[in-house]
């Protein structure tokens, strides 16, 4: 029997449809296969008497959702996601065509990357003598291939890639023009805060300029995470690769010292901030897989962490005297965990239930709050004792910004698992709260130098 499929039937099927050639694991052939099977499921219950709209509703509802699928097919073809992780020729199609140039532009990309930062040498500064020089604009060989690429991939409007030049510029001027010492504190902050708010500036690139949307925050907060992982990988097993190169090379007498130190490590380790980016891009069907996971490991190792320094401090009385190093360290620990935090919030389904792992979840921002205030009430006693400084400003702005950040996200996720927020808004507060980063990270790299009198 031949079905007459209406208009309506067939928006409703192709809406289907473009949510399943979604999922990179399904192959065009089984995404065919799934939505023939679909249709005969609509055929026979149109044959059974529903209507055309009722029977498509049953019919995907029997299929089960997309994710269900995706992962069925995952189970059947699981060799796919190993060869998703190796680059295939020979495809025929726009689809390889551009895959092609892709490739095509992401090695140009890391070229340009790895030659930007070899041009300062050619203007008599050596990597080894001027250190602080490369510290300071290192963002600033990596970032813009970067930035370019990604607004080559999204098409850009040339009024946003405009916008990305100048503020790359802004950056390359408050690195390089002020009479910054190279062991100035404004400089180490300088080279601190750089890097971040330059990131942003990728951020914008990579949402192809609508910085307004909140799920485009949230997929590059998710890039972020996994562009961290794949340049992870890609230095372990650099490091093999020097390794071993310097072994071989040894064993023949000859020496690879400068070859390793002056172009391998700088090229390599700028060209692989590109790549990275190009592989979470080119596999995303795979590495997102690795988010849940990573998050469910250790949150509960940062979740004990946590409450067994709080249960020290109470046992010990020791809460406000804390020297110098210990505060950069706690500093760091919060920015590892507000890091934990947004990856989890990333790869939270948003409409699965409340449940044990999002109290958890609370457990962690609560205890980096509190921890947060011992760190804030530590800074504030030595600014009294000993007076300001570029570094203490810096840390008492940091700490008030990620307290406000974690006190917040301790009451939405408190609503959240009381059933009276949506995920939504927890989602929507951090996205939303990227600009605050990127407000005070441009702040402390142009204010703070002229402020402190480049000291």
């Amino acid at each position: 029997m031949t079905i007459n499929w209406d208009t309506d039937l067939e928006t409703q099927i192709a809406e289907w449809r473009a949510q399943l050639h979604r999922r990179r694991e399904l192959h065009r052939a089984d995404a065919e296969e799934l939505e023939d099977h679909l249709r005969s499921k609509i055929a026979e219950l149109t044959e059974a008497g529903l209507h055309d709209d009722e029977a498509f509703l049953v019919a995907v509802k029997r299929m089960g959702s997309l994710d269900e699928l995706s992962r069925e097919f995952t189970r059947e073809h699981s060799d796919r996601l190993w060869k998703q992780l190796t680059l295939t020729a020979g495809d025929d199609g726009p689809a390889s065509a551009r895959s092609g140039t892709d490739l095509g532009v992401m090695i140009g990309c890391a070229v340009a990357a790895a030659v930007a930062i070899k041009v300062p040498a050619l203007f008599g500064f050596d990597l080894d003598d001027n250190a602080f020089f490369y510290g300071r604009n290192l963002s600033l060989f990596a970032l813009p291939p970067l930035a370019a690429y990604f607004a080559w991939r999204r098409r850009t409007p040339i009024s946003v890639v405009g916008l990305l030049a100048l503020l790359f510029t802004f950056g390359a001027v408050a690195a390089n023009a002020y009479p910054l010492a190279d062991n100035a504190d404004t400089a180490i902050l300088t080279a601190l805060h750089l890097p971040i708010a330059l990131w942003l500036v990728v951020g914008v690139a990579y949402m192809g300029g609508d910085w307004r949307s909140d799920r485009k925050r949230m997929d590059f907060i998710r890039f972020t995470g996994e562009w961290f992982i794949y340049f992870v990988l890609m230095a372990l097993g650099g490091g093999v690769l020097i390794g071993f190169t310097a072994g071989a090379f040894e064993a023949i007498g000859l020496d690879t010292q400068v070859l390793i130190s002056e172009w391998l490590l700088p090229c390599g380790a700028t060209a692989a901030v590109v790549v990275a980016a190009w592989l979470v891009e080119a596999k995303q069907s795979v590495i997102e897989n690795m988010a849940p996971v990573l998050t469910r490991v250790f949150t509960p190792l940062f979740v004990a962490t946590l409450l067994a320094f709080l249960g020290a401090a109470i046992w010990t009385n020791s809460w406000i005297d804390i020297e110098r190093e210990p505060l950069i360290i706690f500093d760091f620990l919060l920015v590892v965990v507000l890091g934990l935090l947004l990856y989890t919030i990333s790869a939270r389904d948003p409409a699965a239930r409340p449940g044990i792992f999002d109290r958890l979840q609370l457990t962690l921002v609560v205890s980096a709050l509190i921890i947060d205030i011992m760190v804030l009430l530590a800074i504030t006693s030595r600014i009294i004792e000993w007076g300001s400084s570029p570094n203490k400003s810096a840390a008492l702005g940091e700490n008030l910004i990620l307290l406000t950040n974690l006190a917040w996200s301790a009451w939405l996720f408190l609503g959240l698992i009381r059933g009276t927020v949506p995920f939504a808004r927890l989602e929507r507060w951090q996205t939303n709260y990227l600009v605050v980063y990127a407000a005070w990270a441009w702040t402390v790299v142009f204010a703070f130098p002229p402020v402190f009198g480049y000291a």
